[in-house]
C-alpha cells in the first residue's frame, strides 16, 4: 500500500493570490489608462473636439455675391445676371460617376454635350467641390429630381447666378466674357491673396472689361452657418453674413453710336475707335466681326469653339485693340506737321510730281498716273500726293520722323483700361537694331524711309493709336489717355467713383501750323479724296483717307484689286474729327481688304459722325458715295 500524497495548500493559495493580484493590477492599470485618456479627451482636448463635433454638425457655406452690371453711358445694359437652378455633382462623394450619370438620365435629360462639358470641367476645375452636369433646369425637372433625390448621394440642385450679355455680339470685345475658374486662374487668385473671397465662386472674368475690372465686379463673398444632418444636407440656418454685391461699371461707350458703327461695316472685317478729344472718353469701340459672349458662360461646346477659333475672319481677335495695320496716307498729316515744326517745309513750298520719285535706282510710284503736277503742302494732303511725301520722308530722315511722330502715341500702348493692347511699330534706326539679330538686317537703309513717309514700310499701328493721334491733333496737341469706364457705382450706397480724364502730355506745337493742318484736313472732305463721302454734310469736319498695302507689289507693277485675292487686297482707312471749330468726336476706321479708303472707310465715318452730331439714325438712307475711287 502506497503512502498517500499530501498537497501543499499553502503554496497553491499563494500562487492563486499572486495571479489575482497581477490580474487586478492589470485591470486597474487599464482602467487608469482609460480614465487618463477620458480626462485628456473630455477635459484637456475639450475645445478641440467640441469644435470638431460642431464642424460635423455645422457647415460653413459660402454665398456668392451678385456680380456688378456693365452699362453704357445712357444706362443700356451690356452685362447682367439672372438666377437659375443647376444639377451638380460632388465628385468626391460619388463612388461611381459614370453609373450615377447614367442613372440620372432617367430623371433629368442629360445631353452628350452636357457629358462632354462635365468631363472637361473635371480636368479644368480640379479640386472643385461640385460641378454642374446640367444647367438652367426647368421647374418640372427640379421637381422631378427632388422626388428622386434620395437615390443620388453626392448629387444636388443648386440655385446659381448666371451672367447674360443681352446684346449678344454687339461690343463683345469691350465687355469680354466670364468663364469657369481654371488652375491658372486659381494660381492668380492665390498670388493675390483672394482665395477666401472666391470660395463658392465658379466663374471669373476672362477677357475685356470683365477681366480688367474683375476686382470691382466680383464683390465680397458672404457665408452661412448651416446645421446639417448625417447625409450632409442642410437642416436649418444658424447665422448669415450677407455677401457684398460687386460694383457696377458705367461706360463712356454710347451703345447707339456703337450699333450705328457696327451696322455700317456690314459684312466687312475691320475696326473703328471714336474718342472725345477733350476727355479721352471712348465713344465707340468696334471690332468686326464680333462673337457671342453668352457661349462662354457655361463653357463653350467644342463645335462652337472650333467655328470661332478656326474662322478665317478671326472673330476672337480684338482688331481695335490688338490688330496692327500700316496707316497708309492717314500718316501724312503728321508728316506734314513734322515738316512745319522742324522747318523742313513751308506751306507755300511746291514740288513737281510727275507720278513717281526716283531714289537709289528704284522708282516709287504715285497712285495717280502722270502725277499731280505742281503740289504745295495743302494740295499734298487734299489730293493725297504720294510723291510729295516720298521726298519729304527722305528730307526728314527716319529718326526725325520717329521722334516727332512718337509724340502722338504711335508705336506705344495708350494705357487704355482694358487688357490685351498691342504696341505697334514706329520704325527707327534704334528699333531696327533691337528688332533684328544679323548686322546686315540691323542697318537702316535710306530707301526704307521713303516707304515710311507714306505710312507703309515697317509702320504698323492699332486703330486705337490712330484714333488717339487724330484726337490729339484735333485737341491742339493735348493728349488724354483713352478710357472705357466713366464711373464705378457702389450698388448699395449709390456712391460713384468717377474715372477722371488723365492728361498724358501736351505737345508743343505752333498754333499757325496746327491751324494749317486742320484747314487742309477740312479740305480733304470738302474738295479732296473724302469729298464724295461727305457731300452735303451739315457740319464741317477734318479727315484723311488712307489705303494700305497688304502684299507688296513688284517694281513698276500696277495694283489691280480685281486680279488680287480678297484677303490680299489693300486695307481701307480713314481718320476724322468734327466739328472742325470745336471737335467733339475724333475717330479712326480700318476696313480690311476693302480697297480705297475714300470708297470703303470714309462712308462708315460719315454715318458715325452724322448720328453723333445730328442724331441721324442708321435706318435713314446714307449719302450717295458711289463714283470714282480716286486716290486713297
Amino acid at each position: 500500500m502506497r503512502l498517500a500524497e499530501f498537497k501543499d495548500h499553502q503554496r497553491e493559495l499563494y500562487y492563486f493570490h499572486l495571479r489575482i493580484g497581477i490580474a487586478g493590477a492589470f485591470v486597474f492599470a487599464a482602467f487608469a489608462l482609460l480614465l487618463v485618456r477620458f480626462v485628456y479627451l473630455q477635459v484637456v482636448q475639450y475645445d478641440y473636439y467640441h469644435t470638431k463635433a460642431e464642424d460635423n454638425r455645422i457647415s460653413i457655406v459660402p454665398i456668392m455675391p451678385n456680380r456688378g452690371l456693365i452699362l453704357d453711358r445712357n444706362g443700356i445694359v451690356l452685362a447682367r445676371n439672372y438666377s437659375a437652378y443647376t444639377l451638380e455633382i460632388s465628385p468626391g462623394k460619388v463612388p461611381n460617376l459614370e453609373k450615377t450619370i447614367n442613372e440620372l438620365e432617367s430623371v433629368v435629360e442629360i445631353r452628350p454635350s452636357d457629358r462632354a462639358r462635365f468631363k472637361r470641367l473635371m480636368i479644368e476645375a480640379k479640386g472643385a467641390d461640385s460641378l454642374p452636369i446640367r444647367t438652367r433646369l426647368t421647374d418640372e425637372e427640379v421637381a422631378k429630381f427632388a422626388v428622386n433625390r434620395y437615390r443620388f448621394p453626392g448629387v444636388d440642385i443648386q440655385a446659381r447666378l448666371f451672367r447674360q450679355y443681352p446684346l449678344s455680339d454687339q461690343a463683345s470685345h469691350v465687355t469680354g466674357y466670364i468663364g469657369r475658374i481654371n488652375e491658372r486662374d486659381l494660381e492668380r487668385i492665390d498670388e493675390s491673396d483672394l482665395a477666401a473671397n472666391y470660395k463658392g465662386t465658379d466663374h471669373i472674368g476672362k477677357t475685356g472689361l470683365e477681366q480688367s475690372y474683375e476686382n470691382e465686379l466680383h464683390g465680397v463673398t458672404g457665408y452661412e452657418q448651416v446645421e446639417v444632418d448625417s447625409a450632409g444636407r442642410g437642416v436649418r440656418t444658424l447665422s448669415r453674413t450677407s455677401p457684398t454685391p460687386g460694383n457696377n461699371l458705367v461706360l463712356t461707350l454710347d451703345m447707339k453710336l456703337q450699333q450705328v458703327a457696327e451696322q455700317a461695316f456690314g459684312d466687312n472685317r475691320g475696326a473703328l475707335v471714336a474718342i472725345e478729344p477733350a476727355t479721352g472718353d471712348i465713344l465707340a469701340f468696334v471690332s468686326q466681326p464680333g462673337f457671342d459672349p453668352n457661349l462662354f458662360v457655361d463653357g463653350i461646346d467644342p463645335a462652337s469653339w472650333d467655328q470661332l477659333n478656326n474662322s478665317p475672319d478671326r472673330p476672337m481677335v480684338d482688331r481695335a485693340l490688338a490688330g496692327t495695320y500700316p496707316p497708309g496716307s492717314t500718316f501724312k498729316p503728321y508728316m506734314a506737321l513734322a515738316a512745319l515744326e522742324l522747318g523742313k517745309r513751308t506751306p507755300q513750298q511746291t514740288i513737281f510730281d510727275p507720278g513717281y520719285f526716283n531714289f537709289g535706282g528704284h522708282r516709287f510710284r504715285d497712285d495717280k498716273p502722270g502725277g499731280h503736277g505742281t503740289v504745295d503742302m495743302y494740295k499734298s494732303l487734299v489730293m493725297s500726293c504720294d510723291t510729295y511725301y516720298y521726298m519729304l520722308g527722305n528730307d526728314l530722315g527716319i529718326d526725325n520722323i520717329a521722334r516727332f511722330i512718337g509724340q502722338f502715341g504711335f508705336g506705344a500702348k495708350t494705357g487704355i483700361d482694358i487688357d490685351g493692347e498691342a504696341t505697334g511699330v514706329l520704325p527707327s534706326q534704334e528699333w531696327k537694331r533691337k528688332r533684328f539679330r544679323r548686322p546686315d538686317q540691323q542697318k537702316w537703309y535710306a530707301g526704307e524711309t521713303i516707304s515710311v513717309g507714306i505710312g507703309q514700310g515697317y509702320n504698323a499701328y492699332t486703330p486705337l493709336q490712330l484714333a488717339q493721334a487724330i484726337a490729339t491733333l484735333a485737341n491742339n496737341g493735348v493728349m488724354y489717355r483713352p478710357h472705357l469706364v466713366n464711373y464705378i457705382e457702389n450698388i448699395r450706397s449709390g456712391e460713384r467713383t468717377l474715372v477722371e480724364p488723365k492728361l498724358e502730355r501736351t505737345i508743343a506745337l505752333k498754333p499757325a501750323n496746327l491751324e494749317f493742318i486742320k484747314r487742309a484736313l477740312a479740305g480733304v472732305n470738302i474738295e479732296g479724296t473724302g469729298a464724295r463721302a461727305f457731300a452735303k454734310a451739315e457740319y464741317t469736319s477734318g479727315g484723311k483717307t488712307g489705303t494700305a498695302q497688304v502684299v507688296a507689289m513688284k517694281q513698276n507693277e500696277k495694283y489691280n484689286e480685281k486680279h488680287v485675292t480678297e484677303r490680299h487686297r489693300d486695307h481701307a482707312l480713314f481718320i476724322a474729327f468734327a466739328p472742325l471749330e470745336s471737335p467733339k468726336i475724333a475717330l479712326a476706321v480700318v476696313v480690311e481688304n476693302a480697297g480705297f479708303g475714300a470708297r470703303a472707310a470714309a462712308p462708315i465715318a460719315r454715318q458715325v459722325l452724322d448720328y453723333y452730331l445730328l442724331g441721324k439714325s442708321a435706318d435713314q438712307p446714307a449719302p450717295e458715295i458711289a463714283g470714282d475711287d480716286g486716290d486713297d
